[in-house]
């Protein structure tokens, strides 16, 4: 019974902690939205250490409260983000979000849950274009708290790719392949980063394995964007020479899609019916530009620039 009673007492504690904490945050967080057009965003009040200690072993509940603290803020970030420019927002877009407190978020909350691989991945693929530096930190920590886990050096490994650090990113792929029930694909992938390096066909199955092998559907939807970026130039490159051969045989370019008709046959390309243009990824036309010498996204198109 005495035990029962300790236990009980530490948890109304912690509760009552916790509960306090999120009251102090949220006030925080409201000081700090009157301020930030002069201040800016401030720092975490607490770093992963001191937070560790200070939830007296309801470390994984507290781990939660802040990945969702993560979440809300990245989200409250993009609904602010479409409010000011009045327009949809691409997630594979973050650097005009100014994410500054994300880092610390995602630091606190592995700290506090070093087991806590969705948080690993979710900075994996968010944080890169946020602070390149914390990301690889991130990863680097999750490595060292969880050694087993292939799936933490595949992420460390696009890390490096974005970077255009394909030695590096051979390694890491390489030497997450040595773990146990690793995929075949990681050793491929490792060869290709030394082989292709920054290869359209490498990328494509960069982001095919990184969307099979993950869950969360922010980063399936970042995946989908990054597919569709990649075929879109893919298939802006077969139009050019479409065009370029046009211009050598007639000394002109091509003013309308119709000139150009014949020509799609064999090329893998979807020609809309009505207009006899070649669409998008997103079923959008590609549009004649310079003059009918070039080839550019319609600019309503979804499709990543």
């Amino acid at each position: 019974m005495t035990q029962m009673k300790r236990d009980l007492t530490l948890a109304i504690i912690f509760v009552s902690a916790l509960g306090a904490a999120v009251m102090l945050s949220r006030w925080l967080d409201n000081r700090r939205t009157s301020t930030a057009a002069r201040f800016g965003e401030e720092q975490l009040y607490l770093d992963g250490a001191t937070a560790r200690r200070l939830t007296l072993g309801f470390n994984g509940l507290a781990a939660d409260w802040y990945w969702m603290r993560s979440l809300q803020y990245l989200g409250r970030k993009i609904v602010n983000y479409q409010d000011t420019h009045a327009g949809e927002f691409q997630l594979n877009d973050l650097s005009t979000l100014e994410l500054r407190l994300l880092p610390q978020l995602l630091q606190v909350t592995t700290t506090l849950d070093p087991q806590f691989i969705a948080a690993y991945e979710y900075g994996a693929v968010i944080l890169p274009e946020v602070n390149r530096e914390a990301a690889v930190s991130l990863l680097n920590q999750g490595i060292a708290a969880n050694p087993s886990s292939w799936r933490l050096y595949q992420h460390l490994g696009y890390i490096y790719w974005q970077n255009q650090d394909y030695e590096k990113a051979g390694e890491t792929y390489a030497t997450g392949a040595r773990l146990p029930g690793a995929p075949a694909w990681m050793t491929a992938m490792a060869a290709r980063m030394k082989a292709e390096r920054g290869s359209r066909d490498a990328a494509r199955e960069m982001y095919r394995h990184l969307g099979e092998s993950s869950s969360d559907n922010a980063i399936k939807e970042m995946v989908a964007h990054q597919i569709m970026r990649l075929d879109a130039l893919d298939e802006r490159d077969v139009i050019r020479k479409l065009i370029g051969d046009f211009r050598g045989e007639t000394g002109r370019c091509p003013q309308t899609w119709r000139e150009l008709a014949n020509r799609f046959h064999g090329t893998h390309l979807r020609i809309d019916s009505l207009s006899n243009a070649p669409v998008d990824p997103t079923d959008l036309p590609y549009r004649l530009t310079n003059n009918g010498c070039d080839v550019d996204l319609d600019p309503y198109s979804k499709v990543s620039r």
